[in-house]
């Protein structure tokens, strides 16, 4: 089964290409540094990532399972449980541990997604990166969602929008709100981008998706940053 398919009662847009609100999933945001471990759950936590790529690389999503993981990594059940707490907490973890490197390569890489081009330039690269990302973590990210969480209302402002918001107040834009249009554009690469999009987006040719993503984010933000 799918990831698609089998989250389709509670996202069905994830499997089927049908459309639903940003505020119908949660939103899985860049997320900050995480919180001082003790030397040992660092060490539980490295090994059990590093199971769960070898695992993911040969047998794909849907074989992942808690109790599998616990045998492959050598550790017991109760502690991949309390890392992780349900399946979809691997994924999530995953996401977080893949998007400290996105952050790395958005503070300090190279220019243009890194300091020093043109706030307009770092923009695009910016949210064409940020789609790259999601696309090539589409399954996890569908893996990722759990419905028997609260879905988040946006109270939070994630890296991401701070990110796009500084760089928005770079840019001559007139009277536009820059706040609501940081938390528009955040929206349209975090929510929508695989919502809006069906699995055979993806299978037919998952290049050309990425390309036709990057193209429309260029064009938008080149619109709304039109002098």
């Amino acid at each position: 089964m799918s990831p698609y398919a089998r989250i389709s009662g509670l996202y069905p847009a994830c499997h089927s290409g049908g459309r639903v609100s940003p505020v119908d999933r949660p939103v899985l945001p860049l997320v900050g540094a995480p919180r001082a471990e003790r030397a040992d759950a660092v060490r539980n936590r490295r090994q059990l990532l590093a199971t769960v790529r070898e695992m993911l690389a040969e047998q794909g999503v849907d074989k992942l399972t808690m109790d599998a993981l616990a045998e492959r990594a050598g550790l017991g059940k109760g502690t991949v449980y309390r890392r992780f707490g349900t399946r979809a907490g691997i994924f999530q973890a995953l996401i977080h541990d893949d998007d400290q490197t996105f952050q790395q390569q958005m503070l300090s890489g190279p220019p243009p997604l890194g300091p020093g081009a043109p706030p307009v330039d770092r923009l695009i690269a910016y949210g064409q990166a940020r789609a790259a990302f999601m696309i090539e973590h589409r399954e996890i990210f569908c893996a990722a969602l759990d419905g028997r969480q609260p879905v988040p209302v946006g109270t939070e402002m994630n890296l991401s929008r701070m990110h796009i918001r500084m760089l928005l107040r770079q840019i001559p834009l007139g009277a536009a709100d820059v706040d609501v249009l940081a938390v528009q554009l955040t929206a349209a690469l975090e929510a929508p981008l695989l919502l809006y999009m069906s699995e055979a987006d993806f299978t037919d040719d998952a290049r050309h998706t990425q390309e036709a993503a990057a193209r429309g984010w260029q064009d938008l933000i080149q619109r709304v940053c039109r002098p």
